[in-house]
């Protein structure tokens, strides 16, 4: 089965862009278009795409706000992949924050957003690791909240080896390669980091892992 992707930014042409670029793939499917966030919700429910490729800036509802209201109303919700044209925007920090699972860049070649929808679509790496810590180092909290959930997790010694893993962009394989282990037991590791901190995606664990102190960014 295809992974199914829904486009949503106020530009046609850049609508009319990422759709020419993900339809020349045999594995990839545009199911829709909407030219603002505040078409996503409907959208969604009607065509449960696996990922939402989503402008970070729009008139009427911004990617931030489309964000968070498709993973609160909507049950089993897709990934998000934000499409922005600055990657240091504080717009983009915000959306990771909200549940975006990473974000790509207006100017991004061809290979580059395919290569992004897919990461996403899999959920097994995290999408531009360095960029996340930057964004963390610039933007983030100061650590109070992020702090005390990563606290109360509880993680154990190789759960939390695995969310350093994590913060540094290993895939799962990659992580299973490094400690020597099965990939199905860093699959299960991973599971478990998220369920403790109450994260969506590894990008949510590796936001509260540097917001917290836990990793530092630099």
């Amino acid at each position: 089965m295809p992974v199914t992707v829904l486009l949503v930014d106020d530009e046609p042409l850049v609508r009319a862009g990422l759709r020419a670029v993900l339809e020349a793939q045999p594995d990839l499917e545009v199911v829709g278009e909407a030219a603002d966030g505040a078409a996503v919700i409907p959208l969604v429910r009607q065509l449960r795409p696996d990922v939402v490729a989503m402008d970070v800036r729009m008139p009427l509802m911004d990617g931030i706000e489309a964000t968070r209201a498709v993973l609160r109303t909507v049950a089993a919700p897709p990934k998000i992949l934000v499409v922005t044209t600055f990657e240091d925007d504080e717009y983009v920090y915000e959306a990771l924050r909200a549940g975006a699972a990473g974000f790509l860049l207006k100017r991004a070649r061809p290979a580059e957003i395919v290569h992004a929808v897919r990461l996403v679509a899999e959920g097994e790496s995290l999408l531009f690791p360095a960029t996340v810590r930057r964004l963390a180092a610039r933007y983030g909290d100061g650590g109070g909240p992020a702090r005390a959930a990563l606290e109360r997790a509880r993680l154990t010694e190789r759960e939390a080896e695995v969310l350093r893993l994590m913060a540094r962009g290993l895939s799962n394989a990659e992580i299973a390669a490094r400690l020597t282990v099965g990939t199905e037991t860093v699959k299960s590791h991973v599971s478990a980091v998220l369920a403790k901190l109450g994260a969506r995606d590894r990008t949510q664990a590796v936001i509260a892992a540097y917001e917290s102190g836990f990793v530092q960014p630099g």
